[in-house]
């Protein structure tokens, strides 16, 4: 069974249909968020949206931030994770805590972010012995944390509260909880299936061995406290009336940020929006949007702009030591010893903080 689907799946690369799907499926996301959101934000009245972000209490915005750093340092886990997990120990926490948080701002706000991340984080882990490999396999083991506390929530969350994703897909209820019903079999057979005995993905080099049941279900638990701060700083800025009550709006936040990756636009923006508008449409619409755009300025923006300040600094210090080790080179008349290029080297890895 497995090796036939592994012959489809192969088929289908050569084809490229999985590539075509992909495009097809993105262009088709965001025609119908752009739908939506002509439809939804008709008759919105721009100042009122100015209005009720003033009226935003500072709590409320201090409380969101702090949530979202939180939800950032828990992502850190990500690579931290990923890295251990394909026998590189050697790279300090605080390495995959700067490759983890720059990534993954950066690739939020400028989409593709398998490509833009997975850039930055080369940049970085390069410095450390890595090569264009072990750096695709962190971001495979990455993105699967991401996927499997992404299936956990939606599928203890939809199963618990099924109007909250019928309200978003305009499924009936009792078929959202039987999808829901669906995930969590499928996430405890994939656990089970990882439990048994070593299970591995790919060919040749760049084969990489899933983690086995106790650290999947750490994998899990990485990806649910995430997600949940991220739900509980959106939470905090949607209207307080009506209540709906957290697993709702952690639920739609969910499904909306999914939609928002599989358009690939930069930050699910449009996708992500309409999702948002259309599943907590009980809401003043004004204040909902006005909840959002503090949100982006919060998750996207803010460390964006931190992730770009890092990296500009991170490089201006190596390239002031790389050239303070061409200076003693060149003052030496001769190359610099083991000595001197062992302590750049580490330097350079030391740089990762």
């Amino acid at each position: 069974m497995l090796e036939a689907i592994r012959r489809a799946i192969s088929f289908l690369r050569q084809k490229q249909v999985l590539h075509k799907l992909g495009v097809l499926i993105s262009i088709t996301v965001i025609a119908v968020a752009c739908y939506v959101l002509y439809h939804m934000l008709r008759g919105i009245d721009a100042n009122e949206v100015i209005d009720a972000i003033k009226r935003t209490e500072p709590r409320q915005i201090a409380l969101a931030a702090l949530f979202v750093a939180a939800g950032y340092f828990t992502l850190t886990f990500y690579d931290w994770f990923a890295v251990r997990a394909i026998g590189r120990g050697h790279i300090p926490y605080r390495v995959n805590a700067l490759a983890a948080f720059t990534s993954y701002s950066i690739g939020h706000n400028v989409g593709a972010s398998v490509f833009t991340g997975g850039a930055v984080r080369y940049r970085i882990y390069s410095a450390w012995g890595l090569n264009a490999i072990d750096v695709a396999k962190i971001c495979f083991l990455a993105g699967l944390t991401f996927w499997l506390g992404n299936a956990a929530v939606l599928g203890l969350g939809i199963a618990y509260h099924p109007e909250a994703a019928a309200s978003i897909d305009q499924l009936p209820v009792w078929l959202n909880r039987l999808a829901a019903f669906g995930i969590i079999m499928a996430l405890i057979g994939y656990v089970f299936w990882v439990w048994v005995q070593p299970r591995s993905v790919g060919r040749g080099p760049w084969t990489v061995t899933l983690p086995g049941g106790p650290l999947t279900l750490l994998q899990i638990a990485i990806g649910i406290v995430d997600l949940g701060f991220c739900a509980l700083a959106m939470y905090v800025l949607v209207p307080d009336e009506p209540n709906l009550g957290f697993v709702v709006v952690a639920v739609i936040f969910v499904s909306a940020t999914l939609l928002g990756f599989a358009s690939h636009s930069p930050g699910g923006l449009g996708v992500f929006d309409a999702a948002m508008l259309v599943g907590l449409w009980q809401m003043d619409r004004e204040e909902l949007l006005a909840g959002m755009l503090l949100f982006r300025v919060l998750y996207y923006i803010g460390p964006f702009v931190i992730s770009v300040i890092l990296l500009t600094l991170r490089e201006i210090i190596l390239g002031a030591r790389s050239k303070r080790l061409r200076q003693l080179a060149s003052g030496a008349g001769a190359e610099p010893t083991r000595h001197e290029a062992a302590v750049y080297v580490r330097e350079r890895g030391d740089t990762g903080a």
